[in-house]
């Protein structure tokens, strides 16, 4: 009698240590697959985040992000500011040039900006025969090289693409490139730098 309890003893005894083993094999299973997870879900949303950034570089400029991926042209015509200025460039036949290396910087007058010419005059420029008195102003709107708002200083002038010189002042905090207020900086596309102005920049005849 006592053999027989003591063996049901043991096989109770095994039964209960194989359970617990079983339990524990399966509780580190768990929670190995549970981390992995984790980590999984971590790294595809720190993926995400930085697709995120990288979707949203840019300056805004007329409702339409301007990107470093794009060149000059490509992200002016993304702005419903500057159909004007896009129109002028493609009649003078710039947008090959200032769609090539450069790199530039173009100085960008909005709508506004051209609106503020007296009457007629932008419908003359865009005539056929006005193309190269057109290339000379805009020209003088686009300097050779890379020119961010950190590069100006108040005096600073600079030589145009079209012969002449600009200059840059400061006042009260705002940067003026001649007589024309500059309205967001550094727009930079994979040829240049775009500043927005608020007129639009006439050479000397």
């Amino acid at each position: 009698m006592k053999k027989q309890i003591f063996t049901v003893a043991m096989a109770l005894a095994f039964l209960s240590l194989a359970s617990a083993c079983n339990s524990s094999k399966t509780g580190s299973s768990t929670d190995t697959a549970m981390s992995k997870m984790s980590d999984t879900s971590s790294k595809m949303s720190s993926m995400a985040d930085t697709s995120k950034m990288n979707t949203q570089e840019g300056v805004m400029v007329g409702g339409a992000l301007m990107v470093p991926t794009k060149n000059i042209v490509e992200n002016a015509v993304e702005s419903k500011d500057h159909t004007t200025l896009v129109a002028a460039v493609k009649a003078a036949g710039l947008a090959e040039t200032l769609s090539g290396k450069g790199p530039f910087t173009v100085f960008a007058p909005t709508n506004e900006a051209f609106d503020k010419l007296p009457a007629g005059t932008v419908a003359t420029l865009l005539k056929p025969e006005m193309k190269k008195d057109l290339a000379g102003i805009l020209t003088y709107h686009v300097v050779a090289g890379n020119y961010k708002a950190a590069d100006l200083k108040d005096g600073l002038e600079l030589a145009t693409v079209q012969g002449q010189k600009i200059k840059f002042t400061k006042k009260d905090g705002q940067w003026y490139v001649n007589d024309a207020k500059i309205t967001i900086t550094d727009a930079v596309s994979n040829n240049g730098v775009t500043h927005v102005i608020d007129g639009v920049l006439m050479p000397k005849k």
